[in-house]
């Protein structure tokens, strides 16, 4: 009987949104403001520092879905609100929980996505399309192989179906493309020097003014990889 070597079975082990974000900054990747709070207190703090309203989210690495775990609280309007939100997030999660992040509430009618994927040909390939409730929906989503030159990065936010919203809509100003061609190449960065992300998903990417901005983070790291240095 002849023997056959087979490859290991990937290990997939998602990052929580505070681990996700800093390996996301030193991309230069950017991100709503967030503060880490581990109490009500440190919670109302953060967001009398930012200003109201503001967002709760529950974060750690089984928490990867935070809005089915039912960890997410948006809105929030007083430091009462806040310190509520706070607890109720604690007692849902329990030891899932690692911290929960405080943000400013950013509001935007055009929501976007970008994310990081592997093809087994092709390799790491960078995505953007349409993003929020609508990603599932409508898949209206475009595809590059990394690394991406800007060339590449602004003929992908041509190529979506929902083009139209990233020019001047309803009073609203046009996104900055050249901002948005950025974060599709860090994406792209990220995929080449650290092989052992399987996955990035930034979703959504709002526009505050013309500046996008990701609201929500998710990596998924293949640790059947062995890690390369970051540059």
């Amino acid at each position: 009987m002849t023997s056959t070597t087979q490859a290991p079975l990937p290990r997939r082990r998602v990052l929580s949104e505070l681990d996700s974000r800093k390996l996301l900054e030193n991309y230069g990747i950017p991100l709503v403001p967030a503060r880490s709070a581990s109490s009500a207190a440190e919670a109302a703090a953060a967001a009398r520092q930012f200003g109201f309203p503001v967002v709760l989210k529950g974060v750690g690495e089984k928490l990867a879905h935070k809005t089915e775990a039912g960890v997410v609280r948006l809105d929030l309007r007083s430091e009462a609100e806040v310190e509520a939100a706070y607890a109720e997030i604690a007692a849902r999660a329990g030891d899932r929980l690692q911290t929960v992040l405080v943000q400013p509430m950013v509001r935007s009618e055009r929501e976007f996505v970008a994310g990081l994927t592997r093809d087994a040909q092709f390799g790491p390939c960078v995505m953007f399309g349409l993003g929020g409730i609508f990603t599932e929906a409508l898949k209206d989503v475009a595809f590059r192989v990394a690394p991406l030159e800007e060339r590449d990065a602004l003929e992908m936010l041509s190529d979506i179906r929902a083009r139209r919203l990233l020019d001047e809509v309803r009073g609203k100003p046009a996104a900055d493309r050249a901002a948005l061609a950025g974060i599709l190449r860090a994406l792209g960065r990220l995929g080449i020097e650290r092989p052992e992300v399987a996955e990035v998903d930034l979703n959504p990417i709002l526009l505050d003014g013309p500046k996008p901005v990701a609201v929500d983070a998710l990596i998924v790291l293949d640790e059947t990889e062995t890690p390369a240095r970051a540059h």
